[in-house]
Formats: C-alpha cells, sequence, structure tokens
C-alpha cells in the first residue's frame, strides 16, 4: 500500500492544488482528467468573470511550485475570467516537469472499488488497496491501483434540470438537445444561436443573471431579441443581493445592473413560476407551469437553465459514504455550508475531518465536496487540498491547523465557532457559539482555541 500513489480524480483548480500539495511532501500523486486539457470544466464558462480576484483564486502550494520555473502572480487584485484562470494559471502549472508526469487527460473515471471486494465486504477491507476503472477517450479500459483516493471532479458535468421538482420536466429529456444548461457564451461563440430571438432563461442565482445581461446586450445589436426571466421565488431583492453594499464588488454590481433592467422593463419575468412540463411548439418550444395557483404558458425559441448542480456519485457506488441526506455533502460538512443559513463568506474553515467518510482514506473535496449547496468558494476548495493532502501524508498537526481568507471580508479566520456565530443571523448566534465551545472542549475537529482575528 504505501508504494501506491494516491489518485486524484479531476483535473480543474481544486484537483490540480491536490496534486501540488501531495509533490511539495514528496508524494507522487496520479491525476486523471476525463476532459482532453486541464480545466476542461472552467472553459466551459471561460467568458465569464469571476468575483474574486486573483489573490483567492491561486493555491499556495501551487504557486510555490509555478514561482520556482519564473512564473509570476497575475496582479491580486484583477478579476480573471474562467479562461484566464485556465490560460494564466493552471495551464502553466500543469505543463511543469513534475505535474505533467503525473496528470492523465482523456481519462474518465467509471468507478472506485477496493481490489476484489465490493461495498458489502469487510474483510481487510482498510488494507486493500482501491482501484480506479479508467475509461479512455478512445475507449481502452484500465484498472489503477492507489493507496488513497481524492474526488475533486466537481459538478459542472452534473448540471441541474429546470423541474421545480428536482426531476426533469415532463418532455425536457427528449428536448435537452434544444435546451442549454449553465452559461452558454451568449456574445461570443452562441451568438447565433441567440440574435434575435425569444429567449427563456430559468433560474434566479449569479449564472442566471449573467446570462440575462449578456442576452441585453446581444439585444442592442439585436434589437428583435426577448427576454422571458423564469424563477421559482419571488424575493427580487434577495436576487439582487448586496448592491453597492456587497463586500465583493463585482457581484454588487452584478444585481445592481439586471435592478436597473427590470426596472427599466428590459425583460419579461415570471415568478414565482414552478416548471413541469416542456414540449415543441413549432420551430419553438412551450414552457407550462404554475404561478400563485394557476397554470400559466411560456413560449420561447430556445431555453437556457441556470438551475445549479449536484455531484455525480455514480462512480462512488462500490464505496462507503455517509452523506446528508438532503445536500448529499458529507454529513460532517453539511451544517456548516447549508445555503438557508449561509453565505459563501460565512462557511467556516473546514478540511479533513469534516470530509472524512466512511471508507478510509477517501475524500471528496471542491465543489463536489458541497454537494447540492452553491456557497463553495475556490479558496475554501485549496484548504480543503492542503489539509486532506498532510492527513494522507501523516501530519495531522496541518491537517487540523486550518485557515482560510474569506475573499467577502479579506481576513483569515481560523476559529470554528466564532466564524459561525457572528457571521450567523444575529438569533442563531448564541446557539453557534455554545455548539462551537462545546465542539472544542470536546476536541472535535482538531480546532484552535476559540479565537478569530475579525468576522464578517
Amino acid at each position: 500500500m504505501t508504494k501506491l500513489p494516491v489518485a486524484i480524480i479531476g483535473g480543474g483548480p481544486v484537483g490540480l492544488a491536490a496534486a501540488a500539495h501531495l509533490l511539495e511532501r514528496g508524494e507522487t500523486p496520479v491525476l486523471f482528467e476525463a476532459g482532453a486539457t486541464i480545466g476542461a470544466s472552467v472553459l466551459d464558462w471561460g467568458h465569464a468573470q469571476l468575483f474574486s480576484p486573483w489573490e483567492f483564486n491561486v493555491d499556495e502550494a501551487s504557486a510555490r511550485l509555478l514561482e520556482q520555473s519564473g512564473w509570476q502572480m497575475p496582479p491580486a487584485a484583477e478579476l480573471p475570467t474562467g479562461a484566464e484562470l485556465v490560460e494564466r494559471y493552471l495551464r502553466p502549472l500543469a505543463e511543469l516537469p513534475a505535474m505533467r508526469a503525473v496528470i492523465h487527460t482523456g481519462a474518465r473515471v467509471a468507478g472506485v472499488s477496493r481490489r476484489r471486494l465490493d461495498k458489502v465486504k469487510d474483510q481487510a477491507r482498510e488494507q486493500t488497496p482501491f482501484q480506479l476503472h479508467i475509461v479512455a477517450d478512445d475507449g481502452a479500459e484500465s484498472l489503477v491501483e492507489a493507496r488513497a483516493v481524492i474526488d475533486a471532479s466537481g459538478a459542472w458535468r452534473q448540471l441541474n434540470p429546470m423541474g421545480a421538482n428536482g426531476l426533469p420536466a415532463i418532455g425536457e429529456t427528449a428536448l435537452r438537445q434544444r435546451i442549454a444548461y449553465g452559461l452558454p457564451d451568449v456574445k461570443g461563440r452562441e451568438r447565433g444561436r441567440y440574435a434575435g430571438k425569444r429567449v427563456l432563461v430559468v433560474g434566479s442565482g449569479h449564472s442566471a443573471i449573467n446570462v440575462l445581461l449578456d442576452l441585453i446586450e446581444l439585444r442592442v445589436d439585436y434589437p428583435a431579441t426577448e427576454i422571458i426571466w423564469a424563477m421559482r421565488g419571488d424575493n427580487l431583492q434577495k436576487v439582487y443581493g448586496g448592491g453597492e453594499a456587497d463586500a465583493l464588488e463585482a457581484r454588487g454590481l452584478l444585481g445592481m445592473r439586471i435592478k436597473a433592467a427590470v426596472a427599466a422593463g428590459g425583460l419579461e419575468i415570471a415568478a414565482p413560476f414552478s416548471i413541469a412540463a416542456v414540449e415543441a411548439a413549432g420551430a419553438g418550444l412551450r414552457v407550462t407551469g404554475q404561478q400563485l395557483g394557476r397554470q400559466r404558458q411560456l413560449a420561447a425559441d430556445d431555453i437556457v437553465v441556470c438551475a445549479g448542480a449536484r455531484p455525480d456519485l455514480a462512480m462512488l457506488r462500490e464505496l462507503r459514504l455517509d452523506l446528508d441526506p438532503a445536500l448529499e455533502s458529507s454529513r460532517a460538512l453539511a451544517p456548516l455550508i447549508d445555503p438557508n443559513l449561509h453565505s459563501c463568506g460565512t462557511v467556516r474553515p473546514h478540511g479533513e475531518a469534516e470530509l472524512r467518510q466512511p471508507e478510509k482514506d477517501f475524500y471528496i473535496i471542491g465543489m463536489k465536496s458541497y454537494g447540492r449547496a452553491p456557497t463553495f468558494l475556490m479558496a475554501t476548495g485549496y484548504e480543503q487540498a492542503r489539509s486532506v493532502a498532510a492527513a494522507l501524508c501523516g501530519d495531522w498537526a496541518a491537517a487540523r491547523d486550518l485557515r482560510l481568507k474569506l475573499p467577502e471580508t479579506g481576513v483569515c479566520i481560523t476559529d470554528y465557532a466564532v466564524a459561525d456565530a457572528c457571521c450567523a443571523p444575529a438569533a442563531a448566534q448564541p446557539a453557534l457559539l455554545a455548539l462551537g465551545e462545546i465542539a472544542i472542549a470536546n476536541g472535535e475537529f482538531g480546532a484552535p482555541p476559540l479565537r478569530a482575528e475579525r468576522c464578517c
């Protein structure tokens, strides 16, 4: 077992960070990326700009490796696009000789198990190597053994359907080729698809707002373009966010721009609108749903669904996992990331202990670790990677010394209880603080003393 590598699934920012931390500790990991290139999922939304600047989007171990080759950090306060993140950071990192030697692209992990042991078998399970079933682009299959596995495969390729019940709307699967999901490049390579069309955008998050604003800009050149915005809720003020008071300026500006567009009558709004079915209607599509207790139909030439993502757990079916029944994250992590209580900037530092699964030496990190919660930050994923790599190398002190500099505050919070308590709604603060004190007193999480340099 000690001679086997640590296998990493996913060649995005967090998967590469895990590889960098393991290399820095003298390990030789092996990394599998399903896409043809490193950062393939990021390039899907490469035209979109991140809310947080470079300062929070570069992993420390990765930066140290890069700087040895003469790489220079981009301006700390600059906001990169997804494509710039790949071109200026991920690709140079992946091309370093030490990294290049361990990365395999076009290699999809179809399943993970233990050698000759399915999920049910107990015999010497923890002393038995993992086996990863790899399917290459050319169809070739192989089994690769590892002493530990880090799943950083993300959730971008598992985008949510438009059905209000979490399932595809009636007719959606059959019409999937006529529906776009995620963040299509409306003003760029997919301009011809949407120009002059009646477009329905489904969703109320930042991805939906980005698409809506791009369509509004597209309409300047193509005035016949019509825009409909459908969302399940109707609290537009929550959707708009903090505006000028937002701790992330770019995010606040996004909210102010869509608020101004709505005020100017620049788009039709259907809210609260719960989608039940979609069908072909001539050259276009017709969506049926419920609005304020009544059936309503929306006609469109094209549909863009921005309804978030969920983890693909199929390849992990032969592993023993303990997942939260609602979020599909690890059970210990769920209350810390619950979107009903937290925003991205109020999730406290967490690492190996919260990510640990019943399957020893298997971890899910990065966006996939959050399950269905949309509160993930890249900086959080980097801290997860550092902590898990330290644990797998036996450095438990480093694994438990959790620190996270939050883009929303620019401050490093090193505490569990205080970070939760001061960032939570006022009514919840006393209870959270008490829970944190109990957890620390009991030695849970390997937490440092109760303190914080500053809170939200």
